[in-house]
């Protein structure tokens, strides 16, 4: 259901991992980093699409630092995603599944 929900996250959009484990009605958002760090359809599940609630990238393939982030924030900017400093703004580029339901994932 992770998948799924990263499936729709337009591109030049994030959103957080809270907000993913808000729809699927779990409290463990860094259950849903877990899943996302064995994507095995990337980038057909954009999971890159996926950030820290404060704006700040998070992990990518398994890793926290060092240019395996790097790249994430890559394909963020390529896609659009605006940035203050580090942090990708998310007042310009936060995606929310309220519009979601169980039922559609």
């Amino acid at each position: 259901r992770v998948y799924s929900l990263c499936k729709i996250i337009p591109s030049g959009k994030v959103t957080t991992y809270g907000e993913i484990a808000r729809v699927l009605g779990i409290k463990g958002y860094q259950a849903i980093g877990q899943a996302l760090r064995c994507n095995p359809s990337a980038p057909i599940v954009p999971c890159h699409r996926v950030v820290k609630k404060d704006g700040s990238l998070g992990g990518f393939k398994g890793s926290l630092c060092n240019e395996i982030v790097f790249e994430k924030k890559r394909l963020l900017r390529d896609e659009g995603v605006v940035f203050k400093g580090n942090k990708v703004d998310l007042e310009m580029s936060f995606f929310c599944f309220s519009i979601i339901t169980q039922k559609n994932i």
